[in-house]
């Protein structure tokens, strides 16, 4: 084998590594990501509690980029603190090591029995979304077990170049190199499981002697090392665009793990007499693997003891790195919506409720304004009116493209996908109470232009219509926060209520035109603001159906 197929196997092996490694991620996720919310809303002021949610999460999605985005996606949109997000990646750091430990337990040789029963299952037997999850994951996992074994093929006669064999000997000879190695080829690939992968591939190969490692335990724990401060990468690139606190954690990732090397890097040879006492004992090449899976578990372990009792030092030192500053933002923007959290859709869809939520308040604002408008003449409440319908369909642009951006990606569920739908259709409600009362605020400013009055009885009846109408949308914003099922279904009643209100008045109103206590020319105004009222009071009737059919849009407690 020439040095160019040599290049090529070795590359080609680590892209079907990657690739089956991002297959089972994102299978892993449509199989337990719905589960991703509420352990991520156990989280309380407890750090340990943090921590453990980190690495059980990580170890499920078998992704600590995932992890890491989708909680500087929470960070920047204000739903969770600094301190826990440190935690929650403290923990990540020590969920990610369950990659390494799968491959050190030679799992490479039934890799095509993964492929085989992953590819049936997903194309074969796929009726139910949860059986096509877990064929994906499969699938992936055995693909990512081939992949290693052409790297491991492509090792062996790459160690035998007495050039490559030189090169080893200088990485495990100078650990200042090997991390440099190791963070340079993790923040090249992306993923500090796959680069863990090549250093247990590299490492079970032999030496010019043929049978000790070509660069020993000794050797791979400084490039274990740099394969943390590698993939710290991902979460800087995921903190750009984001908020200060954002940044603020992506920078605390880089300071603990660069930490945490520089710590521990002057005792590698004690950590690799220690990983080989509580290591299994047995031939070098047949042995090193493990090896490096405890190191790596132990080595994020022993750097999250000793940053945990350190959070609150860790936050003022991110916070004199990144401090605070005044961020313009235009006021009309969505505050929540993260584009980076997209592929994590649990969280996205999080995000994207609560700017729902936000835009169904200020249609509550325009509201109470219209009301104001009308029965007052309050022209300054009219211009409020006007102004937010404006902001409320810019937003309500702003949502519909952030949900329509989620189905672009490939870890969407069923489930999710009809959350999505449900949102986008609670999103045209909302934004159609908005128009109704600019509406009314027309009306408002008609009555004024023109003189109109209405008789007391009259103007009791509409502050009726608005009281009601007031206290569904707010029950109505409640139940769609909540996911509050006795809620929507007391909205139903309400608006039963409300439809018979607008009945009743129509014809109380016929009765005080016969009995001319109203003008005639005030009868199409008044008829229009009931009326549009009511068709506000539809728009909140189809909100609560849409939490009765389980849209489950509670959001992650802060």
């Amino acid at each position: 084998m020439n040095g160019l197929q040599i290049a090529l196997t070795l590359f080609g092996g680590l892209a079907l590594f990657i690739y089956g490694m991002n297959l089972m991620s994102d299978g892993l996720q449509k199989a337990a990501g719905e589960k991703m919310k509420s352990i991520l809303a156990l989280l309380t002021k407890n750090p340990l509690i943090g921590v453990l949610a980190g690495a059980l999460v990580t170890a499920v999605i078998q992704s600590s980029s995932a992890t890491t985005v989708m909680v500087i996606g929470f960070v920047s949109a204000g739903l969770m603190n600094l301190p826990q997000a440190i935690s929650i990646i403290l923990g990540a750091n020590i969920g990610t090591t369950i990659t390494a430990q799968l491959v050190a337990f030679k799992i490479g040789d039934y890799a095509w029995a993964f492929v085989i029963i992953g590819f049936i299952m997903f194309f074969f037997l796929a009726k139910k979304e949860k059986i096509m999850d877990v064929g994906q994951v499969l699938f992936g996992f055995g693909v990512l077990f081939v992949g290693l074994n052409i790297m491991g093929d492509a090792m062996k006669p790459l160690s035998a170049t007495p050039e490559f064999a030189d090169l080893m000997l200088n990485v495990a000879d100078t650990p200042v190199l090997g991390v440099i190695v190791g963070a340079l080829l993790t923040a090249v690939i992306q993923s500090s499981s796959a680069s863990i992968a090549v250093l247990q591939n590299l490492a079970s190969t032999a030496g010019p002697d043929g049978v000790t490692s070509i660069i020993g335990l000794a050797g791979a724990i400084p490039i274990l090392f740099g394969t943390n401060i590698g993939t710290t990468i991902t979460a800087l690139l995921a903190s750009i665009g984001g908020t200060i606190n954002a940044k603020r954690t992506a920078i605390a990732h880089t300071v603990f793990n660069v930490g945490g090397t520089l710590l521990f890097i002057w005792f590698t040879p004690f950590i690799a007499q220690f990983i080989q006492a509580i290591s299994p004992d047995g031939n070098e090449l047949d042995v090193i693997a493990r090896q490096i899976a405890n190191a790596h578990l132990s080595f994020n372990v022993a750097t999250t003891i000793v940053f945990l009792p350190l959070i609150g030092i860790l936050v003022k030192i991110v916070t004199k790195l990144i401090p605070d500053k005044v961020e313009l933002k235009d006021p009309m923007d969505a505050i929540y919506l993260d584009y980076n959290v997209l592929e994590q859709p649990f969280a996205a869809i999080h995000l994207a409720t609560k700017e729902l939520v936000r835009l169904a308040g200020i249609t509550a604002e325009m509201l109470t304004n219209s009301k104001k408008a009308f029965l007052g003449g309050d022209m300054e409440a009219y211009n409020e009116v006007m102004a937010k319908e404006d902001h409320v369909n810019h937003l309500r642009d702003q949502i519909i493209n952030y949900l329509s951006s989620m189905f672009s990606t490939e870890t969407v569920t069923e489930h999710q996908a009809r959350t999505i739908s449900g949102l986008m259709h609670v999103v045209a409600d909302i934004e159609h109470i908005g128009d109704n009362c600019e509406n009314v605020a027309d009306f408002a400013k008609e009555k004024v232009d023109k003189g109109y009055t209405f008789s007391d009885t009259a103007y009791s009846e509409i502050y009726q219509c608005f009281d009601h109408m007031g206290k569904m949308l707010d029950n109505s914003i409640e139940a769609l926060s909540e996911g509050n099922k006795d809620l929507a279904k007391l909205i139903l009643r309400q608006e039963d209520e409300l439809d018979a209100m607008e009945t009743e008045y129509r014809v109380r109103h016929m009765h005080r035109l016969d009995n001319k206590e109203c003008s005639p020319e005030n009868t199409v105004l008044y008829m229009d603001v009931i009326h549009n009222i009511e068709r506000m009071g539809d728009n909140c009737e189809n909100i609560a159906k849409a939490v009765l059919d389980d849209l489950k849009l509670k959001d992650v407690e802060e």
